[in-house]
C-alpha cells in the first residue's frame, strides 16, 4: 500500500469513529484544510477518505466548505430498521442453526453484568458499545451466509451511530442488554424462531427508544426551559 494510501485509510478510520461516537455530530462541517492539519495527512488522502464516507452516507457535500456530517431524522431511523428487521431476523435463525453455542452463552453472560459494566464505563459507554460491537460480529460469523453479510454491512455503520443517541439513557441500556442476552441465548440453545423472535422484540424496543429521543431533542429546540438532550 502506498503512503497515501495510508494515511487515507487513517484519515478515513478516525473519521468514521468519530462521526459514530457522535465527537462529530450531525451538522458537523469538515472543512479540507483544516482537517488535513488535524489529522496530520495531506489533502490528497484526506479527499480520498471524505470520498469514501460519503459513498457511507456519513457525510455529504456542503458547498465550496468541504462536507458537512449527515442528519438522521425520524424517517432515516424508520428506514433503517425496516431493513434491520428483514436481515437481522434472518440472521439470528440462521446463526441459531450453525452456530457453536459457547461464544454465544459466553456472551450471554457479558449482557448479564452490563449493570456493573456501564457503572465502570466511560461517558461515551466505549465498553458497553464494544460487547455490542462483539456480538453484532459473532452473529455475522456464526450466520455462515457471506451475502448476507455483505448485506448487514452497510447496516452496521450506520446502526452503530444510531445506537450512541440512547447513550445517556442508563436504563435503556440495560433493557437492551438484556434482550441481546436473550438472543444468544436462545442462539446457544439452538432455537431459530425463538432467536428471530427475540430479536424482533429487541427491534421494537430499540427503534421506539430512538424515535422517543428525537422527539425529545426536537422538544428541546422548541422549548429552551427544557435541559435533557442526547447530543
Amino acid at each position: 500500500m502506498t503512503t497515501t494510501g495510508r494515511a487515507s485509510d487513517r484519515a478515513y478510520e478516525t473519521l468514521r469513529a468519530e462521526i459514530i461516537a457522535w465527537e462529530l455530530p450531525p451538522g458537523s462541517v469538515l472543512a479540507e484544510v483544516e482537517q488535513a492539519a488535524r489529522l496530520g495527512v495531506s489533502r490528497t488522502p484526506l479527499r480520498e477518505a471524505l470520498s469514501r464516507l460519503a459513498a457511507d452516507g456519513l457525510v455529504a457535500p456542503h458547498g465550496g466548505r468541504g462536507v458537512v456530517v449527515t442528519d438522521l431524522s425520524a424517517d432515516d431511523v424508520r428506514e433503517l430498521f425496516e431493513v434491520r428487521r428483514a436481515l437481522e431476523e434472518q440472521a439470528a435463525r440462521l446463526a441459531a442453526r450453525r452456530a457453536d453455542p459457547e461464544p454465544f452463552r459466553a456472551l450471554a453472560a457479558e449482557f448479564a453484568e452490563v449493570r456493573d459494566l456501564l457503572e465502570h464505563d466511560d461517558p461515551l459507554r466505549h465498553r458497553y458499545f464494544d460487547l455490542v460491537g462483539r456480538f453484532d460480529a459473532a452473529l455475522d460469523a456464526a450466520m455462515a451466509n457471506g451475502y448476507l453479510a455483505a448485506a448487514l454491512r452497510p447496516v452496521r455503520t450506520h446502526l452503530a451511530r444510531v445506537r450512541r443517541m440512547a447513550r445517556f439513557d442508563a436504563a435503556r441500556l440495560l433493557e437492551a442488554a438484556r434482550e441481546h442476552q436473550a438472543i444468544a441465548l436462545a442462539i446457544a440453545d439452538r432455537e431459530p424462531e425463538l432467536a428471530a423472535h427475540a430479536t424482533h422484540l429487541h427491534l421494537h424496543h430499540a427503534l421506539q427508544g430512538i424515535l422517543d429521543h428525537l422527539a425529545g431533542d426536537a422538544g428541546t429546540h422548541e422549548n429552551p426551559q427544557r435541559t435533557e438532550h442526547i447530543a
